[in-house]
This record gives structure tokens, C-alpha cells and sequence, in this order.
């Protein structure tokens, strides 16, 4: 009976004892698996924006909204050499009618009478450096082709910088319900 007991007191320290090392052995793993992601989680943190880059932002933001209220002023005042200045080569334009290529837009300016408009709530995005979208509502008093076009649409514009100069690449309007 004693030898039992003995027996039962030298099992259990063998159980605590390797209770006590695998206890160990996770308290490594999960200290080793924090320091790795430590290490990750780091440079992410220090290469938060400074506060510099909002100022150039901001005035990347006021260059395209200008840039996109010279595009109206220009295709209202039929003015298609400072349109096409503003547009690249490239450039596509998504309507309801149809699909337009730059020529075909600047051929429409002549058989439209842009009476007045008005763009509101304005926001740019820069999903890269050098690529620009604008999104905004945009009220117009129209007609194209005999056709009035006048309403509230939802429009947007994608500008890409090249050869360091903002170009339009892209436009939509969506009648607004």
C-alpha cells in the first residue's frame, strides 16, 4: 500500500511536470508568434502619411475640380480646341444615348445647346499618384439635337497624369431619380 502511494505521488509529479513543459512550450510559440507580428505590424505603423501630404492633396483636389469646370465651360462655349487640350487621346465617354469617342463628343458640341449648368458635392479620389476620380451631381439645361436633355444627373470622371499634365480618359452621366 505504501509502495502504491509512493507509485501515485511520482506519477503525478511526472504529470505536473509535463503539464509545466508543455505549458512552457505554448507560452514560447505564442511569445515567438507576438514578436513576428510585432515585427510585421511595425513598418505599417511607421509608414502612416505625413502630415504634408493632406496640403498636396488638397491641391491636387482643387486642380481636377478646376480642371473638370474648364471641360463644361469649354463644351458649353463650343470651344473644341481647349475641349480637346483638356482631353486625352484616348478618351471615352459613357451616356445614356450612347458610347463616345473624343471626336464623336466634339462632333456633338456643335448640335448642343448647353444653357447653363451647375456641378455640387464635388469629391476627387487618387486611387494612384498619377490617376484622379471625380464624382459629382451635375444640373443642366439642355438640348441635343432638338432634344431636351435638361435635368439632375450623377456624374463621374477618371483624369490621368501624363507627360506630368492631368488628362480626362473618361466620363459618365446617370440621370439622377
Amino acid at each position: 500500500m505504501l509502495q502504491r502511494l509512493a507509485s501515485g505521488i511520482a506519477d503525478s509529479k511526472k504529470v505536473d511536470v509535463r503539464q509545466r513543459f508543455s505549458l512552457r512550450m505554448r507560452m514560447k510559440k505564442q511569445f515567438i508568434l507576438f514578436c513576428v507580428t510585432l515585427i510585421a505590424v511595425a513598418p505599417v505603423c511607421f509608414a502612416q502619411a505625413s502630415p504634408a501630404k493632406p496640403a498636396k492633396s488638397a491641391s491636387n483636389q482643387t486642380a481636377i475640380t478646376d480642371l473638370e469646370k474648364s471641360a463644361w465651360e469649354s463644351y458649353k462655349n463650343k470651344q473644341a480646341d481647349a475641349f480637346r487640350k483638356l482631353m486625352s487621346k484616348d478618351y471615352y465617354g459613357t451616356y445614356a444615348e450612347d458610347i463616345k469617342n473624343l471626336d464623336r463628343k466634339v462632333a456633338d458640341m456643335a448640335k448642343t445647346d448647353l444653357r447653363d449648368y451647375s456641378l455640387a458635392d464635388m469629391k476627387v479620389v487618387f486611387p494612384s499618384a498619377d490617376v484622379a476620380v471625380i464624382t459629382y451631381k451635375s444640373a443642366i439645361q439642355q438640348t441635343s439635337e432638338g432634344k431636351d436633355m435638361s435635368g439632375t444627373y450623377n456624374s463621374g470622371s477618371i483624369w490621368v497624369k501624363k507627360g506630368g499634365k492631368w488628362l480626362e480618359v473618361f466620363h459618365t452621366e446617370a440621370k439622377a431619380k
